[in-house]
């Protein structure tokens, strides 16, 4: 999907039994409750039809009054950008939280996808470490769901201190080198740690729930797997060998048999150009064209933003199609982040001058 540095705050801290409680439970009142507000969200998103009105603007102040109109912001545009990205990101995050609160215990499926924010702004503390920038990166909140201690920044082991991601203090991160691959175990174990908590989330599901969560999760991590390996035989000219080390191997209980590696350990050996040899490749049609009178070479970002295009159509139709599920609820999470993701990406386009029906082809988004 397209690359966004997501943010998040520490509101405040709460024990861990308190934070993810072990048996969840949603009566069928909490559930219409938070179905019916998600759709009220939705119906005022800039997804589905909605994000036609997306495709006609020239410039951020466009895109701010379009999006927030009741407020007024004149700034000059490298402010208005910086403003614009941070207000998307708010504006996500407190509509996924208001319908995760709306469960005296909310799943832990919700917990963890809310969480997103908190890995992504791990990384982007631990490159500022690596970098040595003594400035915190900025931040959102995602309130009680934190689990670390941002405010102890740049003091790594006090941020990560009684948490999941201690498994990080063993790394030497001022060794790190900025903007190379170096990155690539740490950032692959940290996604690996977030999918693996999601698989195991879906145990506290049952049937229809289960079957189109898990559905749409297999996919995502599939493709998450060939994003990197794309990603890092194009970019950091890594062997196959060497690209296959950095997969996910993780196995959803539901699904045993299905190696979610599996379509990017295929694709470690076909060629970066020759469109002709992925032919029969299960993620072929998230490939770049062939274009008349040019040589081919694979686009990573032409296959993330593909694939993105495509889980966001997944969530889409099955929100849709179980209304009131708890699975209808994961979709309306993962389609607000998609629209986050997809604003933010529209703000930096016109930021560098581009009209957004240019992003809109960029990015794969039909106009």
């Amino acid at each position: 999907m397209p690359v966004t540095v997501r943010r998040a705050f520490r509101e405040q801290r709460f024990p861990n039994s308190e934070r993810f409680p072990v048996e969840t439970s949603s009566d069928t009142g909490e559930q219409a409750f938070a179905f019916a507000k998600a759709c009220g969200i939705i119906g005022k998103s800039f997804v589905g039809k909605r994000a036609s009105a997306l495709g006609k603007l020239n410039s951020l102040n466009e895109l701010d009054r379009l999006i927030f109109p009741e407020v007024s912001r004149k700034l000059p545009e490298r402010e208005l950008l910086v403003a614009l990205e941070k207000h998307i990101e708010k504006r996500a995050i407190d509509q996924i939280l208001s319908i995760i609160n709306s469960y005296t215990n909310p799943p832990d499926l919700f917990i963890r996808q809310i969480r997103l924010y908190e890995y992504s702004d791990l990384k982007a503390c631990i490159h500022h470490i690596a970098g040595g920038i003594d400035t915190v990166p900025s931040l959102c909140d995602i309130g009680r769901y934190s689990t670390i201690n941002f405010e102890a920044f740049p003091d790594i082991a006090a941020m990560l201190k009684g948490t999941e991601f201690d498994f990080i203090l063993s790394r030497d991160l001022k060794a790190l080198q900025p903007d190379s691959e170096d990155f690539t175990p740490i950032e692959t174990e940290l996604d690996a740690r977030y999918y693996f908590g999601l698989a195991k989330s879906l145990d506290q599901l049952s049937g229809e729930d289960r079957v189109i969560v898990q559905r749409i999760l297999a996919d995502e991590i599939s493709l998450r797997n060939c994003v990197w390996a794309l990603r890092l035989r194009t970019y950091f000219k890594k062997s196959a060998a060497d690209t296959g080390e950095h997969l996910m191997n993780i196995k959803l209980h539901g699904d045993p048999e299905r190696d979610l590696a599996a379509e990017a350990l295929g694709s470690l050996y076909l060629p970066l150009d020759s469109r002709a040899q992925w032919k029969g490749w299960k993620w072929e049609k998230f490939l770049n064209a062939e274009k008349s009178g040019e040589s081919w070479s694979l686009n990573p970002r032409h296959f993330q933003n593909a694939a993105s295009q495509y889980l966001y159509r997944l969530a889409w139709r099955y929100f849709h199609n179980a209304p009131a599920a708890m699975s209808a609820i994961f979709c309306f999470i993962k389609i607000k982040q998609f629209e986050e993701d997809l604003l933010t990406s529209i703000a930096e386009g016109l930021g560098m001058g581009m009209n957004s029906a240019d992003i809109f082809r960029l990015l794969e988004v039909p106009s």
